[in-house]
């Protein structure tokens, strides 16, 4: 049987009307996403199908994480047997993956999220900050650079190593804007400003870091179904670690590359499976290894055709 490693997509990833057919048709997934509502208290269908609530922080991540643990569901039920040996979040993404781990049951980490997309969005709205994609970086200049620019007040620095062609930097917009204009102009690097919220991983979010931890003080965590690896640390999430790791977690950066390149060394994944909105994901793990199966599930036509 195939050695399966969940991929679960973080903010960014969402698209107006996305699980609509799952909601239509899947049972599963409406009851899952119903009782999301009324733990999160609004209609998650409505944000799913609205730009201008997608575009908001508060509301995305719960949106988000009820989607990509309904999909998990519904997964589950449409592949009996599926041999799953480890799963992996992008920032965000973590709290479906615990949550689908068992660490989390759903109640609590839906209202986990719903804390941390608050606190979140109030950070966005205090500090203006934005995020800019490396692509065929060199990690090191854009380490150095960021270095260079980077201050207390406005600070820059990579956010995200995603795969081995691309970062992520954010901070101070101001900082951003020069850091960018250096890595494009004397890098010679390619520089894809995002749309984003706000510059998450970065050390703008202290504020959201340090509340979440209050919170983070009341959730009890289990031991997991299947390993779940911290995009923070790189070592797997435990229910002793889980706590701390996830306060921290808002205003570290992520290092997804490294997770995929543990979890194929380590457990021996031979195909992984994004679970989220795009196939984001899917990309930077064919940039990672190739050799390694690839498959996303974000609708249910796609769902139906998962063969492993």
């Amino acid at each position: 049987m195939t050695k399966v490693g969940l991929l679960f997509s973080g903010q960014g990833a969402q698209i107006p009307g996305m699980g609509r057919d799952f909601y239509e048709r899947v049972p599963v997934f409406a009851e899952t996403i119903d009782r999301a509502s009324e733990i999160c208290g609004f209609d998650l269908t409505e944000c799913f199908g609205s730009s201008e609530m997608l575009r908001q922080t508060k509301y995305v991540q719960p949106a988000l994480c009820a989607f990509s643990y309904g999909v998990f569901k519904v997964l589950k039920n449409a592949v009996p047997g599926l041999d799953v040996v480890g799963g992996i979040g992008l920032s965000l993404g973590e709290y479906p993956a615990l949550i689908a781990s068992s660490m989390l049951d759903f109640e609590t980490g839906m209202k986990l999220v719903s804390k941390r997309a608050e606190f979140m969005q109030e950070d966005c709205d205090r500090y203006p900050s934005s995020m800019a994609a490396i692509l065929k970086p060199d990690v090191e200049l854009v380490e150095k650079t960021c270095a260079e620019i980077s201050t207390d007040e406005r600070p820059v620095l990579i956010a995200n190593y995603n795969s081995p062609k691309q970062v992520v930097i954010g901070g101070d917009v101001e900082a951003v804007e020069k850091a960018s204009g250096k890595l494009s102009g004397e890098g010679g690097m390619r520089v894809v400003e995002l749309n984003v919220n706000g510059a998450f991983h970065t050390p703008l979010f202290r504020s959201s870091s340090q509340r979440l931890g209050e919170v983070l003080k009341d959730v009890s965590f289990r031991d997991p179904e299947f390993v779940i690896e911290s995009n923070t640390d790189r070592i797997p999430f435990t229910k002793e670690n889980a706590a701390e790791i996830l306060q921290r977690q808002v205003m570290s950066p992520t290092h997804f590359a490294d997770c995929v390149e543990k979890m194929i060394r380590d457990f021996e994944v031979e195909a992984f499976i994004e679970i989220g909105p795009g196939e984001t994901l899917s990309k930077f793990v064919r940039q990672i290894d190739r050799n390694v199966g690839r498959t996303s599930v974000e609708t249910l036509e796609k769902m139906q055709k998962v063969s492993l």
